[in-house]
């Protein structure tokens, strides 16, 4: 089944091709840095299989609302250097999030990556349905996630 486009998000950041691959793609340096400027990942939900059929799973905590957002999906295509293909399900219950039931509904998301000598260029798109209004919210959202990408890369 297609899910229809929801937002692209994309940025040029000044560190090499696989370092920022090795961002996306590493459960230590994911932990590090997925999550929003102003937020922390929850240390000890991040994981990586990279392979297609692998899992991928992250939690980034939300004190100001009271909860934390848990994220996991599986790697449906990877293509090394260039692009990503995987699920992305959402829960705020941590015993969702420990059974990882995939027969929940969930979106698409496509990570394309271009090398540019010493810059990079990634682009995060995300495909679903979501409520009435918060496809904005959620490229604003993706939009700072990027924002903690760039810091991560270059070190400040």
């Amino acid at each position: 089944m297609t899910q229809p486009f929801l937002y692209s998000v994309e940025r040029t950041v000044h560190a090499p091709i696989s370092k920022l691959w090795t961002a996306w793609t590493s459960a230590e340096e994911l932990e590090e840095w997925y999550h929003p400027t102003d937020l922390k990942s929850l240390k000890g939900a991040t994981t990586s299989e990279l392979k297609v059929g692998g899992l991928w799973s992250c939690g980034v905590e939300v004190p100001e609302h009271g909860f934390i957002a848990y994220f996991f999906g599986k790697y449906l295509k990877i293509e090394e250097l260039k692009k990503i293909e995987h699920t992305l399900h959402y829960t705020q219950s941590k015993d969702e999030f420990e059974i990882k039931d995939f027969e929940t509904p969930s979106h698409l998301i496509v990570l394309d990556f271009e090398d540019h000598d010493q810059k990079s260029w990634v682009k995060f798109s995300q495909f679903g349905t979501l409520p009435e209004g918060e496809e904005k919210l959620a490229q604003a959202g993706m939009e700072s996630y990027l924002d903690s990408l760039e810091l991560f890369l270059t070190g400040n």
